[in-house]
């Protein structure tokens, strides 16, 4: 593998309809970031479990969090290893038929090592990364994480070792006969909007002289 690709490994190969597929870094990377959050599927007392979670990336690792007692995280630490996947809610692809009929989407799937982040100035550093990964800016307008949160809190790091995306957007694939229906076809969009920001009205918020904060302010003004 170059360094710029991700795959296709034994794993993360994509077979059905490969043509959607690629394992290109940047858009792989591309994906992982915009994605508000992942699962992560793991074996838990002979059973298997898929977690939804927050996630962080920072160059080729994949940061989880969660409880000390989260045992999808210990037993991926167990294993020494993670498989985690996201995906984009793109819209709809409506084609003529139902058959052909589906969404658009962007997804990725990551294989890679896992561990547990134990030293404190990196997993405090992680963690911090974490808030700004949800609202960026928002580290500075926290009040700083404590020892005891940090303790309360457990940080996996997954290395992608390998990795795939699946892209489906564009026409739909109706089949030529199909294409001759007077039936609408074609591709209604989505997208996550922010909505009015609702303020809190506890403590210093009910005073109300509390500014909205620069981080939300340009959350807002940027979608």
């Amino acid at each position: 593998m170059s360094d710029d690709v991700l795959g296709p490994g034994p794993r993360t190969r994509v077979r059905r309809l490969p043509q959607k597929a690629t394992y290109d870094e940047e858009i792989i990377f591309r994906i992982l970031d915009q994605a508000p959050l992942c699962h992560v599927a793991a074996t838990v007392q002979g059973k298997p479990v898929a977690l939804p979670t927050l996630h962080a990336r920072e160059n080729r690792t994949i940061y989880l969090h969660g409880s000390p007692s989260n045992e999808v995280l210990k037993s991926l630490v167990r294993a020494g290893e993670a498989f985690v996947s996201v995906t984009l809610y793109d819209g709809l692809r409506l084609a003529r038929t139902g058959f052909e009929s589906s969404i658009a989407y962007r997804s990725v799937v990551v294989v890679g090592v896992a561990h547990e982040v134990v030293e404190e100035n990196e997993k405090a550093r992680v963690l911090n990364l974490f808030v700004d990964r949800v609202l960026p800016g928002r580290v500075r307008e926290v009040r700083p994480l404590s020892a005891q949160e940090q303790r309360l809190t457990m940080v996996v790091a997954v290395s992608i070792d390998e990795a795939s995306a699946k892209v489906s957007e564009g026409p739909t694939d109706d089949d030529d006969d199909d294409r001759a229906l007077p039936i609408w076809s074609g591709t209604v969009p989505a997208r996550l909007v922010f909505g009015e920001p609702v303020p809190d009205t506890n403590g210093a918020m009910a005073r109300g002289d509390v500014a909205l904060p620069l981080s939300v302010k340009k959350l807002l003004d940027e979608q």
